[in-house]
């Protein structure tokens, strides 16, 4: 049984002793107004981000490829680290690079 004036922002209802009044200020009701937007914005972002993620989860991962493996996108070779020797040491470089 509250009566709400928001022109005068106050709030009327009926008490035990008469009627009770809640009161507030225009600062009070512009800044309640911003984090209000605020909020709608961050939730609006928040379901932007859900859709984004649920599109990329809907795309099937290589076969090929599994969690923790290493797999160079371009061609490479094999550098022995010491030509001298006969161990399998190697360094792998791209073989797009030039000689110098």
């Amino acid at each position: 049984m509250a009566v709400p004036n928001y022109t005068y922002l106050k709030l009327k209802m009926s008490g035990p002793n008469g009627a009770i009044a809640v009161e507030s200020t225009y600062e009070h009701a512009y800044d309640y107004d911003i984090k209000c937007i605020e909020y709608v914005e961050a939730l609006m972002e928040a379901e932007t981000l859900i859709i984004n993620l649920d599109q990329l989860g809907s795309k099937a991962p290589d076969s090929k490829r599994c969690a923790g493996t290493f797999e160079p996108m371009e061609a490479i070779k094999l550098i022995p680290v010491n030509p001298t020797c006969s161990n399998d040491r190697a360094l792998r470089i791209s073989a797009t690079l030039s000689s110098k």
